[in-house]
């Protein structure tokens, strides 16, 4: 018994869902503006205090994410929340070409 709760355990601490949403936030946080923010906030004060209210912020915003995710979930399918990202993800583009032609 005491080793199949120890399974269950580290089974769950590794499972496939929380391996995943760690690699994508790592991979997407790496080198972003926030990071760049940390690093020179943690480089003129507390970096205790820094590393505490970065994770606090970043659950933060995390838990927001995900609790309106479901939300949404509920609500509106999971194609039709793709098709807008990416019809978004074309106008900003788009956008960004335009402007960045103009200058």
């Amino acid at each position: 018994k005491g080793k199949k709760g120890k399974k269950d355990a580290t089974s769950s601490l590794l499972s496939p869902v929380l391996v995943e949403t760690f690699v994508i936030t790592f991979l997407a946080e790496w080198g972003d503006r926030s990071q760049i923010a940390t690093i020179g906030l943690a480089a003129s004060s507390d970096p205790v205090g820094v590393t505490i209210g970065g994770i606090a912020g970043h659950a933060v915003c995390t838990g927001a994410a995900v609790i309106g995710g479901r939300h949404m979930a509920e609500h509106i399918s999971e194609r039709a929340v793709a098709i807008a990202g990416g019809v978004l993800f074309c106008l900003f583009g788009a956008h960004s070409l335009v402007t960045g032609l103009e200058e």
